[in-house]
């Protein structure tokens, strides 16, 4: 009998006090740990996103807009600016070497120089020569890596670059630029790299568009070039790398009928009017001539804010500088420049706010549900310290009969609660950023000797786990998980001052 007294008094001083130290620790790990990923996971998603549009794009869909050469000028004079450049984005048919039949893409009409100093481009280009291989790439299997073929993916990165190949005569002509997963032909291995099932850059693909004319009404004429693919970009996000093709903005105006071309000046329309012959007595309509050129057309312009400045303090701008730009070309363009909702002048994250915000409720939820899970540690430290407080009754008996008050008492329990909660917190914030920095080499591990892959790139599309760890997040965890352990004394405290202390000096 005494050594089972001994047993369960040493349970109670020291095993379960561990017990409600453990069970804070792996609830505050747990919680810090999924916050950092999914966290991680939102910020790489945006940056990815940001990849091909920059900070803020200014944009006319359809008919688009003239003299952006004058906006960008007046846009990089802007101290919020860092850069711009013109886009053209519409949609379009893409038939490939080896398809049955065309796909819907997105085209996007860039500037190669310009657009790389908006959007960082030339770093998606995939088939570039490679001195080291991918993080899972043990093996070194990726055809980047091999040295025969360093010349030619050299090649393919400087035309992709400037979207400019060389013909079979060895002239520079237009090309263009897919998304790595256009068509579903480069087969991506779990490790991250691709292997090109069908094509490589050097090919060539046929484009296919349906111009519009200045005032919006669709020419019946379908425009369609065959132009070789430079290379291949990735940008991160699957649905832009599976849906999108890139060409020289030259190339794209001309199919859809944007460079500039003669027109009529407005002014000399009231000069056509019929006339009718003397001779014969016939009407005939006098068109006027052509008097001035019509000025080429854009659909975006892509602005990179300078360092420091936030993207929507760069929106605000931007509005400002086109209002200013607007009111100084409105009696040259023909139709007026779009104002007012005509042009819109958004954010990377307005343009793509629906995905973000299912992102953020989405992490929010997942907190909500780990953090329901995590209130086992109150009760667990409950039934820990009601259990103590139960083997400590003739204790507290003693003290309370040498005179110390309720109040006393209740406060030695809750802060035998806080200290559990500081100890449990400072553990669990720990061994959260012990994973979170080696949560990749944790995963490889487990699926080297463990066979189990949770995080399969071919699924989530990024080569690793996502992770960001913030210290603010960790404070609101950490502070969290001692707040739980307090609340857990709670309970047991109360019982404990208001023991009767002669009950509590007979209890056995």
């Amino acid at each position: 009998m005494y050594q089972a007294l001994l047993t369960r008094r040493y349970l109670t001083s020291k095993v379960m006090p561990l017990l409600a130290a453990l069970a804070v620790m792996l609830c505050t790990a747990m919680v810090l740990i999924v916050w950092s990923v999914m966290g991680g996971f939102l910020v790489m998603l945006m940056e990815s996103g940001r990849t091909l549009i920059g900070d803020v794009s200014i944009s006319s869909p359809g008919t688009g807009f003239a003299y952006y050469d004058d906006l960008i000028k007046r846009l990089e004079a802007d101290p919020a600016v860092d850069a711009a450049t013109p886009m053209i984005e519409g949609y379009g048919l893409l038939q490939l070497p080896a398809s049955s039949g065309p796909e819907t893409v997105v085209i996007k009409g860039v500037d190669g120089p310009s657009f790389e100093r908006v959007t960082s481009y030339a770093s998606t280009l995939w088939w570039r020569p490679l001195d080291k291989p991918l993080p899972k790439d043990a093996k070194r299997q990726d055809p980047r890596l091999s040295p025969d073929r360093r010349e030619e993916f050299a090649r393919f990165f400087a035309e992709g670059s400037t979207l400019t190949a060389r013909s079979r005569a060895g002239d520079p002509v237009g090309a263009m630029v897919l998304g790595v997963e256009v068509g579903g032909y480069n087969a991506r291995q779990v490790e991250g790299w691709y292997s090109p099932v069908v094509f490589l850059p050097g090919d060539t693909a046929t484009l296919s568009v349906l111009p519009l004319d200045r005032r919006g009404r669709v020419i019946p004429d379908q425009a369609t070039k065959v132009l070789p693919i430079a290379n291949h970009f990735r940008s991160g996000l699957y649905d832009i790398d599976a849906n999108t093709v890139l060409v020289r903005l030259d190339v794209l105006q001309k199919l859809l009928k944007m460079e500039a071309t003669a027109a009529i000046d407005p002014s000399t329309r009231a000069a056509s009017v019929t006339s009718r012959d003397p001779a014969t007595g016939r009407e005939s309509f006098n068109q006027p001539a052509a008097t001035r050129l019509a000025p080429a057309r854009i659909t975006h312009v892509l602005v990179r804010a300078k360092s420091g400045i936030d993207a929507d303090t760069l929106r605000d701008r931007c509005k400002a500088v086109y209002r200013e730009f607007q009111r100084a070309h409105a009696a040259d363009f023909d139709p007026p420049p779009p104002e007012g909702g005509g042009v819109r002048i958004l954010t990377w994250r307005d343009r793509n706010m629906t995905l973000i915000a299912a992102v953020e409720k989405e992490i929010y939820l997942v907190l909500f549900i780990f953090g329901i899970i995590s209130l086992t540690a109150v009760f667990l430290v409950l039934a820990i310290f009601w259990a103590m407080v139960s083997e400590k009754t003739k204790d507290i008996g003693i003290l309370r009969a040498i005179g110390a008050g309720r109040l006393g008492v209740a406060w030695l329990w809750l802060r035998y609660g806080l200290a559990i909660g500081v100890v449990g917190s400072a553990l669990g914030g720990a061994t959260a950023l012990l994973i979170i920095a080696n949560i990749n080499p944790i995963h490889e591990w487990l699926g080297r000797n463990l066979h189990v892959t949770v995080w399969d790139p071919r699924v989530y599309y990024f080569n690793e786990i996502p992770s960001r760890f913030e210290p603010l997040k960790a404070a609101i965890v950490l502070a969290g998980g001692v707040l739980a352990s307090v609340a857990g004394a709670l309970v047991p405290a109360v019982k404990a001052a208001r023991m009767d202390p002669i009950r509590a000096l007979r209890f056995e």
